[in-house]
C-alpha cells in the first residue's frame, strides 16, 4: 500500500494543535441507543470499542451557541 503524496489534493496535514471544539458528536447504535460527546476522541473511542453488532454511525452536531438564539429586541 502506498501513502498519499504531499502534492496530492487528498493529502491532509494538521494545521493547528489547538483544541477543535466546533462540534458535538452523537454515536448512534443500531439498537437505538445514542451517546453525545463534546469531543471527537471520545466519540471515536466508543464507536471503535463497541461490539460490531451495535455499530451504526457517528453524527456530527453543531454545538449550541447560547448567544445565537437570544433575542436582542423585537420588530416594530
Amino acid at each position: 500500500m502506498n501513502l498519499i503524496a504531499k502534492d496530492d489534493p487528498q493529502y491532509f496535514e494538521l494545521t493547528s494543535d489547538e483544541s477543535y471544539d466546533r462540534h458535538n458528536y452523537s454515536v448512534v447504535m443500531t439498537n437505538g441507543d445514542s451517546y453525545v460527546f463534546d469531543n471527537w476522541e471520545s466519540a471515536n473511542a466508543l464507536w471503535f470499542q463497541s461490539a460490531s453488532q451495535f455499530m451504526s454511525h457517528i453524527e456530527v452536531l453543531d454545538k449550541p451557541n447560547s448567544t445565537k438564539n437570544k433575542s436582542k429586541g423585537g420588530f416594530k
